[in-house]
């Protein structure tokens, strides 16, 4: 089992945050961009988390990703806009949109951010969780590089397509429902990878088509969609809702998310919110109310995304266990890149 080390939020922040800023990043947008992948981590979903750092870097550094862009955001209607990009990091681009929405979903009952020349979105529940903490229902949809086939064929067309929900309960933490349409998100895979660790056999197939548990084969291979052929369905659901609908690449014409070779990926990412109160007639908080009910006297159940809370409050009260030939590579790529003066 690979070795692992604890590290503070406010420590591992300064590294990720250092480790950019070293390769060709923006000190504010490093900041940002740690500030996700630190969330990640102590969510407990470290593909989205620290593992990410080596190959952001590499493709700052190659310019795939440009660590200097600054997104612009375009009002199309009372209830639309449109956010370019600019090929840089997803995370401040996504700002600019969730900054936007509140306001628009209020005045309109509904609102939708179209986001274009994109890059990894990371964990997107905690975007919408970030609108559901506002008191709106939201959804964001996001591609990625080709890793699933259509149901029935062999060829990688699809990415494995992040959906994410999350919507308020008055008096409680907000319901966040976040998944990939393949059985796992690549990014699980990736950070096996790069800690040394076999996967569960079911997520994946090598490039010759035969199932596998380990993962650099997988990271060359084909993710398996949730639900078999539902699941390549939703898959290609987002494609549309992600890419079509805003204009950016599809999976199997983006570039890829792990190195720094190619074009920029020029993914997209849809988000919505809507305004519950409006939408219900005011009913909202009693029916949610209800639901949240129902779920905590059903036995045996798990309210989806509850573990998100508990690994939080672990990860602030006694740091996050990172597997060290992660953090001993984000530390090398930091270099000489001082950690107590980041501005």
């Amino acid at each position: 089992m690979a070795e692992t080390d604890v590290i503070s939020i406010d420590a591992a922040q300064q590294l990720a945050t250092a480790a950019l800023i070293a390769n060709r990043t923006a000190p504010d947008i490093a900041a940002r961009v740690a500030s996700a992948l630190v969330a990640s981590e102590a969510a407990g979903q470290p593909g989205h988390g620290l593992s990410r750092v080596p190959s952001y870097s590499a493709q700052a550094q190659s310019g795939k990703v440009d660590g200097f862009a600054r997104p612009s955001l375009e009002r199309v209607t009372g209830s639309l806009v449109r956010v370019d990009g600019a090929f840089g990091f997803a995370y401040p681009a996504l700002d600019l949109a969730l900054d936007a929405l509140p306001e628009m979903a209020r005045g309109n009952g509904i609102a939708m951010a179209a986001v274009r020349r994109s890059h990894h979105f990371g964990q997107g529940g905690l975007h919408c969780e970030r609108l559901a903490d506002q008191g709106l229902v939201a959804l964001v949809f996001g591609n990625a590089p080709k890793s699933i086939a259509p149901w029935g064929a062999k060829e990688p067309l699809f990415g494995t397509n992040p959906i994410a929900f999350a919507a308020p309960v008055p008096g409680s933490a907000s319901l966040v429902i976040d998944l990939a349409v393949s059985r796992v998100a690549k990014g699980k895979i990736m950070a096996a990878e790069k800690a040394g660790r076999p996967i569960p056999e079911g997520w994946a197939l090598d490039r010759d088509g035969n199932p596998t548990t380990d993962a650099a084969a997988a990271m060359e291979g084909t993710m398996l969609p949730i639900g078999d052929a539902k699941g390549a369905a939703l898959a290609m659901m987002v494609e549309v809702m992600a890419a079509a609908l805003v204009g950016s690449s599809f999976g199997f014409e983006a570039s890829g998310l792990f190195s720094g070779e190619g074009d920029p990926p020029n993914l997209g990412q849809t988000i919505i919110a809507i305004d519950p109160g409006l939408s219900s007639g005011g009913t909202y908080g009693e029916r949610i109310a209800a639901l949240m009910t129902a779920m905590a006297g059903a036995e045996g159940a798990r309210l989806p995304g509850s573990r998100r809370i508990g690994a939080r409050l672990k990860a602030e009260r006694e740091g996050m266990e990172v597997p060290r030939l992660i953090l001993d590579e984000v530390r090398k790529l930091a270099g000489g890149q001082s950690l107590s003066r980041l501005d």
